[in-house]
């Protein structure tokens, strides 16, 4: 017996295939597919997660379905059925994905969540990021692209080797034995601060000395470019042109950025310290990177210092010499004053990007955020003036 349904999606027609296609109904389930797709002149998906079996007859059926709409894909194939297809060289003719593995998160300890996704420790072996986009596939497999990318290049970070479906979302799996998170080594040990530091350093220092094609990573610098272009119009002229300025004059070069680099996102496994979360990866001067570190650890806790507890895990005090420390580490000094003023380059990129996502961003606590937004200006009104530069 066969069963066909479709559901009308804004990108594609999906059909949905349960039971067998084989010469007793093949000529019954094309009817009842035609009868969906006769006249559709966009994408459409045949969803074979219940289709049991497809027989020669079967697979005809598919060809001519194929011939009408060139747009035809197969998705959630089981690996029997995936053979099948296989075998008689469909895989090669269109476009056919097996079933993902479903995967459960109930009780799972949460190690880690971004903007895009959570990171849960399946067991001392697995952990899985889970994307929060509900169509994230095409966004897991442009991750593991750069995460191959990454490595091959000397960056020492893991790489998703399984995608999974987790509910009606989607997760990469990576294997990282019995690893923790720096978070939960500074939770347990808070005298490892500066160890730790030092060693992010290290794995910083590896990535930004990786030197990348124009074009072969999102530009980081023509990100910060919106931002400041966008605060212009919310800040008293002077202060909002020289910003901008400020902004196009950063160097133009190809070092490799992380884009997230923070304690959550670098695992120690065995001695070996790995990144994960390689999806903001992008190229540019470093000082975007050192920008998007002191949100993680200072900017992003500057009304509630409480932000970066409830973030990283740790207290602002200790997120703050962490911070500190990385600075002292990547660029080999204790002077003050030059430490300092690298430190207002980042706070400016920082809250440059800070008011930007204010305004856009909706909150229902209306006074959080007009602490925030006078506090972003505030700060920006008395840096950009006496800095002449955001590069070093």
């Amino acid at each position: 017996m066969i069963q066909i349904t479709a559901k009308q999606q804004p990108d594609a027609l999906t059909v949905f295939i349960a039971g067998r296609i084989d010469s007793n109904n093949a000529a019954d389930a094309e009817a009842q597919i035609r009868a969906h797709t006769d006249g559709y002149t966009g994408a459409v998906i045949l969803d074979a997660e219940k289709l049991e079996y497809i027989s020669s007859a079967g697979l005809r059926v598919v060809l001519r379905l194929k011939k009408a709409n060139k747009d035809t894909k197969i998705i959630n194939v089981s690996s029997d059925v995936y053979e099948i297809f296989d075998m008689t060289g469909f895989t090669e003719m269109m476009d056919i994905a097996k079933a993902y593995r479903k995967l459960s998160v109930d009780g799972c300890e949460v190690i880690g969540e971004g903007a895009n996704g959570k990171v849960y420790r399946i067991d001392a072996d697995t952990i899985v990021k889970v994307y929060k986009n509900h169509d994230a596939l095409e966004e897991i497999h442009n991750e593991r692209e750069l995460a191959r990318k990454a490595f091959v290049m000397g960056v020492p970070t893991a790489i998703p080797y399984d995608v999974v479906q987790v509910g009606d979302l989607y997760g990469s799996v990576f294997e990282l034995l019995n690893a923790k998170s720096f978070a939960k080594l500074m939770i347990a040990d808070p005298s490892k601060t500066d160890e730790l530091a030092k060693a992010s350093v290290d794995i910083l220092k590896t990535m930004h000395s990786t030197m990348l094609k124009p074009g072969e990573l999102p530009d980081k610098k023509a990100e910060a470019l919106v931002w400041a272009e966008y605060c212009r119009d919310h800040l008293p002229q002077e202060v909002g042109e020289k910003l901008v300025a400020l902004v196009k004059a950063v160097p133009e070069t190809n070092n490799m950025l992380h884009g997230d680099y923070h304690i959550k996102n670098i695992m120690q496994q065995n001695g070996e310290n790995l990144l994960i979360d390689m999806d903001t990866l992008a190229m540019g001067h470093p000082i975007f990177e050192f920008s998007a570190i002191y949100a993680a650890y200072v900017g992003f806790s500057c009304i509630d210092k409480n932000n970066v507890l409830t973030f990283l895990g740790i207290p602002y005090d200790q997120a703050q010499q962490f911070w500190k420390a990385t600075l002292k580490y990547y660029f080999d000094t204790e002077d003050e004053a030059f430490l300092r003023g690298i430190e207002e380059k980042s706070a400016v990129i920082c809250f440059a990007r800070l008011l930007r996502r204010t305004y856009r961003k909706a909150k229902e606590d209306e006074a959080y955020k007009a602490k925030l937004v006078e506090h972003c200006k505030k700060t920006l009104c008395e840096l950009v003036p006496k800095l002449d530069s955001l590069s070093f």
